[in-house]
């Protein structure tokens, strides 16, 4: 019989083993973006032919979470987990060879698979596996360990682009280490979830939140879509931004300034944990649109350092947005019911950071780039009004079975 001491270890080695391998999957996504340039420069992408890009990376994972954001319900965290990671992997092998457009495109549609997968496997895992102390701890960590990933994969890619040998390969070598490792953890660590029955009816399209919830999700929506559309912009636009209106070529500083939308996401999470889900979203979504316009002024001005400071206010009040929109969401939630509301989750996300980003796409050999930024700016605007008056916090109340579906 397991000691509770000991259960306790392998919970916490689940936990560690699953953050890892959360942040190692957005790394490998993050790795792409200083290398943005890279191919611009030396490939003739276009900007356009870099949003499409970004939407077929969305798309994938879109349809991944439509699909299979259950199936770890009923096969287990650890295979679903597994699998995610080598898609991941298998998708930097293909990026080793990037000379064609359709061959970037590929890469990132197939990380987006994995990117779809662990979204809702590795979130899962770790909620089902977090000390349940400090009690914000589950909702920060599935939800920011993705930003900071995303961060640690941008600023290292950027590193070694400017500064190591094999600029184009080296990245991607190094994640798929880190691929290998994460994989490795979560082959030793225990399962959280019991596989059951029914996989295959787990196919059948279906996301969903719990009734108890659902006058949360609008708001909650709002605020997934703006925040995660400001980071497909970071992707998509950002590259090109930097070197045309901010004057420098550096990866290393293409990196730094995606990793500082990205990382302190991260650092703004647990601040939000002090106020209630409702307040915490009104603040950080109003800091949010104060940072976008910070950064609509940088790009006009060609303002390097406001822009960084800008992003790095509007990273972290994200943050702040996101992580209490998840704990809102996660509020009374079963251990069933987490894959399900990440799933639920991640689609509105990856819906803000697709249709916006193709949107934009079409419209960039028309419109300049400070103008589509001014676009995204309003975006926020709307978000952050329809926040401002409409963010509710969970009732307590007992739980129910029945569920809200989403799409």
């Amino acid at each position: 019989m397991t000691s509770p001491a000991r259960g306790v270890r392998t919970l916490r080695l689940a936990f560690f083993s699953a953050v890892v391998s959360l942040v190692a999957a957005f790394a490998a996504v993050g790795s792409t973006i200083p290398l943005f340039n890279v191919y611009r420069a030396e490939d003739g992408f276009t900007n356009a032919g870099i949003s499409i890009t970004v939407v077929a990376y969305s798309a994938a994972t879109l349809t991944t979470l439509l699909f299979l954001g259950r199936v770890s319900n009923h096969l287990g965290r650890r295979p679903i987990s597994i699998a995610s990671l080598g898609l991941l992997l298998l998708g930097c092998l293909l990026l080793l060879r990037v000379h064609d457009i359709g061959v970037l495109i590929a890469g990132r549609l197939i990380m987006g698979l994995g990117a779809g997968l662990a979204s809702s496997s590795l979130t899962s895992y770790i909620v089902d596996s977090a000390p349940s102390r400090p009690a914000w701890l589950a909702s920060v960590a599935s939800s920011q360990t993705v930003m900071l990933g995303l961060a640690v994969g941008a600023i290292a890619s950027g590193a070694l682009v400017q500064f190591g040998p094999w600029p184009r390969d080296l990245i991607y070598l190094v994640v798929i280490c880190l691929l290998l490792l994460a994989m490795a953890l979560i082959a030793i660590s225990p399962e959280t979830a019991t596989p059951t029955p029914g996989a295959w009816r787990s196919l059948r399209p279906r996301v969903g939140v719990p009734a108890r919830v659902r006058r949360l999700l609008p708001v909650a929506a709002a605020v997934f879509l703006a925040t995660w559309a400001a980071g497909a912009f970071y992707q998509a636009f950002v590259p090109a931004l930097v070197e045309d209106q901010l004057h420098t070529r550096s990866t290393l500083i293409l990196g730094v300034v995606f990793a500082a939308y990205m990382g302190p996401s991260a650092l703004g999470a647990p601040l939000g944990g002090r106020f209630t889900p409702a307040r915490a979203q009104r603040l950080g979504m109003i800091a949010f649109l104060a940072g976008m316009i910070g950064i609509i002024t940088a790009i006009a001005t060609g303002t390097l350092v406001l822009f960084i400071t800008a992003t790095v206010v509007a990273g972290a009040s994200q943050g702040i947005a996101i992580s209490a929109a998840t704990r809102g969401l996660l509020h009374g939630s079963s251990l069933a019911d987490r894959a399900p509301i990440f799933s639920a989750i991640y689609l509105l996300s990856y819906s803000g950071a697709t249709i916006p980003a193709l949107i934009a796409g079409q419209l960039s050999s028309s419109f300049s780039l400070p103008q589509i930024a001014l676009g995204y700016g309003g975006l926020a605007l709307v978000a952050t009004l329809f926040t401002v008056f409409g963010a509710r916090n969970p009732q307590q109340m007992r739980p129910r079975s029945d569920s809200t579906v989403v799409g």
